[in-house]
């Protein structure tokens, strides 16, 4: 984020000796006036050489063709800029002094045959950075008089604990301090007590600037979610806001991460959401809230949706406030259609665990697989409690079907064998949950509007399930049927954030409306009805708030407009330019026949030249440069876009969480615990580091190569 980006310099690259070596500018730029030659011809090529000091360099011309003689040293070159120069001679016998690093030639002129007059003690020296460096940013310029200051320091390793969630312990380590004496030999070690008092500064200091950043959004949609320590045996809830920032930027921050006393009722649940609105300063600036399916949830958006109706008005009056994270759906209903395979994913678990045992098994499987002509070379096993890891495991294990049977002659003691129908099974229900997974990924990004891609992924699902109940195959049939029954439960009414937010993608308009909701809903068209309401129900409640905004801004302007009249009393300006601007006031606040949604819909849908998919298309981004043309509507959509449909950015932080509080730091107190989980996600996102997800992940079995000779 560029707001406010902190200004500490996190690690300055460490110099080479002898390949950053300062260089002075003043004279380097006079001597670049005598002649620097940027391109080696074939008349100039150069052997570079440094010699030691009493050393006569002369060029052994052994090959024929040489054509270049290195000088030899009249006398000792006392310039430390010799420690990165060296003296050639060319053809024509033009002395050069060459650049050890970006062989550029300047010509050596003084008595001292320097190529820099190096006399001057306060001049700046240039700094440079190794080739294939790969820090960002390093300061071009750096004084000679520069003084080590220790603040920035301990500022920069507060910043590196947050960012990367390492243990305060960290700074007592003997070889962190051995490491950051040898780089900067004036470091001196602090205590665990002293980086944890410095990391919450940091974290006030960017809760100031996240404070002002959410001020000025215009409106911030939530997710939230519970989880519990399994190591303090405490429950958190993480609050996480998303919102978009002046530059039409999309942003994502955690606001909260606090714990929640038990038994966690949805009175506590709703509590601490508005506590957590109040400390930041936004209940007012709250548009929807995205929470999983669970019992309280619903409880607690209800409770919360009766208050803020008290306070202030909600959009399309409540019907956008509560929001049910699309990717919990969709695992319910891809855990209804696994539940029917049951068996047989336990008996390729099984078996997979039994050839993984040992490297022999490993051995004879793959043997086993060379045998029946198969190329691959990995197996996988799952986590039980993510069904993409399985839908993976079971991907895999298809492709050595027949090594199964096969691998049973060489382990007698091997009896998990899916039969040829259960393989069936597998493969139907593996190109059902391809589309689930598919659907997954799309609606769980976080760094890119989600909402308008959330019909178009609904509607992928429903063609899928209405393609699967008309299987012949009864078994398909029967898992489908399941499925339906939960995809009509959380999808069967109409959705209006997903439709007002696909109206909003200029690709999609109203078209995919109608082109999905028959296929989706049995009333379409009184749901496609619903939806053209509710979008211009939503459209008068932004004209108006424009409007507003447009007569305040008049009315502080008439002041300045008068003082700026008064200095044009006695010109010819002034009565005129007074007459004006009351005919712009008039005019500007006229509504034109025809509204921006109008306009909007009526003209043809964004066609972007070679496009095929959703990757390459911002919908904010198309936003921002029509805002202009369409200054209500950009405003509407600049809320509704970054909605977010799945809760999956406040369950990724939870993989901190268990990071923060591991085993040795389970005595840490809850204010600390937010200071790390809140104050490492603002550090991440102000220098744009992303965050390693810690998860459990499936196992890979690799299997060895067959020896066919």
């Amino acid at each position: 984020m560029d707001d406010g980006g902190s200004t500490t310099n996190l690690l300055s690259p460490i110099k080479d000796m002898g390949a950053e070596t300062g260089v002075g500018i003043d004279n380097l730029s006079s001597q670049l006036v005598h002649g620097m030659d940027h391109t080696t011809t074939p008349n100039e090529d150069t052997t570079s050489h440094i010699p030691n000091e009493n050393e006569s360099v002369t060029e052994k011309n052994n090959e024929a063709g040489e054509d270049e003689v290195q000088l030899t040293r009249k006398r000792k070159k006392t310039s430390k800029v010799w420690d990165d120069f060296v003296v050639v001679t060319l053809r024509d016998g033009a002395k050069k002094a060459e650049c050890t690093h970006c062989k550029s030639r300047l010509a050596v002129t003084g008595s001292a045959e320097s190529p820099i007059n190096n006399g001057k003690k306060n001049q700046q020296k240039l700094n440079f950075q190794p080739s294939g460096c790969d820090v960002d940013f390093v300061p071009p310029l750096i004084g000679p008089d520069t003084k080590y200051d220790e603040n920035k320091m301990r500022e920069a390793i507060a910043n590196w604990i947050l960012s990367t969630e390492q243990p305060f312990a960290t700074m007592e380590d003997v070889m962190f301090v051995k490491m950051m004496k040898t780089t900067t030999p004036l470091f001196e070690k602090v205590s665990r007590v002293t980086i944890t008092s410095d990391c919450f500064k940091v974290y006030e200091h960017e809760k100031k600037k996240l404070k002002a950043l959410t001020k000025a959004a215009s409106k911030i949609s939530l997710t939230t979610d519970c989880w519990k320590s399994s190591h303090q045996k405490v429950e958190y809830m993480v609050i996480t806001a998303h919102f978009v920032d002046h530059n039409w930027r999309l942003q994502k921050r955690v606001l909260s991460f606090v714990h929640v006393p038990p038994p966690r009722t949805a009175v506590d649940i709703a509590d601490g959401i508005y506590k957590c609105l109040q400390e930041w300063e936004i209940k007012d600036k709250i548009f929807t809230i995205s929470v999983d399916n669970a019992a309280y949830n619903d409880k607690a958006l209800r409770r919360l949706k009766e208050t803020f109706s008290r306070v202030k008005k909600l959009s399309c009056g409540g019907r956008l406030f509560h929001i049910r994270c699309c990717a919990h759906i969709l695992n319910l209903l891809v855990k209804d259609g696994l539940a029917i395979i049951d068996h047989i994913i336990g008996d390729v678990r099984e078996g997979i665990k039994y050839i993984n045992n040992s490297e022999g098994r490993r051995l004879n499987f793959s043997k086993a697989a060379h045998q029946m002509q198969i190329r691959d070379r990995k197996l996988m096993l799952d986590v039980p409690t993510r069904w993409n890891s399985t839908y993976d495991m079971l991907c895999m294990a298809l492709k050595f079907k027949d090594a199964f049977p096969r691998y049973a002659e060489y382990e007698p003691h091997f009896h998990h064998l899916p039969t040829d129908e259960d393989w069936e099974n597998v493969q139907s229900v593996c190109e059902i949950l391809k589309v689930f997974k598919v659907c997954t990924n799309i609606i769980s990004g976080s760094d890119y509007p989600t909402a308008n891609l959330y019909l178009i992924e609904v509607f992928r699902v429903k063609q899928t399930l209405d393609k699967g109940s008309l299987s012949a195959n009864d078994f398909i049939r029967d898992m489908v049927k399941k499925m339906k029954e939960k995809f009509d439960k959380y999808w069967g009414e109409c959705h209006l954030v997903m439709a007002i937010a696909s109206v909003l993608d200029p690709r999609f308009k109203m078209k995919l409306v109608e082109f999905c909701f028959p296929t989706l809903y049995q009333n379409s068209d009184e749901n496609i009805k619903e939806v053209k309401n509710a979008l211009y129900e939503m459209y008068s409640e932004y004209l108006e708030m424009h409007d507003t905004l447009v007569r305040e801004s008049a009315a502080h302007g008439s002041e300045h407009e008068r003082n700026v009249l008064r200095l044009n009393e006695g010109t010819s300006l002034g009565s005129e330019w007074e007459a004006f601007g009351e005919f712009i006031k008039a005019v500007d606040l006229e509504r034109p026949e025809k509204s921006e949604l109008d306009m909007y819909l009526e003209e043809g849908v964004y066609r972007e030249k070679g496009q095929t998919g959703t990757e390459s298309f911002n919908a904010l981004e198309w936003w921002n440069v029509h805002k202009l043309k369409y200054r209500v509507l950009s405003l509407m959509a600049r809320d509704v876009l970054p909605i977010p449909i799945s809760t999956v950015a406040s369950k990724a932080t939870f993989s901190a969480g268990g990071r923060v509080i591991d085993p040795y730091r389970a005595s840490l107190g809850s204010d600390t615990v937010q200071m790390l989980i809140c104050g490492g996600d603002w550090i991440r996102q102000v220098h744009g580091v992303k965050k390693k997800l810690k998860e459990e992940f499936p196992i890979e079995v690799l299997l060895p190569e067959v020896n066919t000779k």
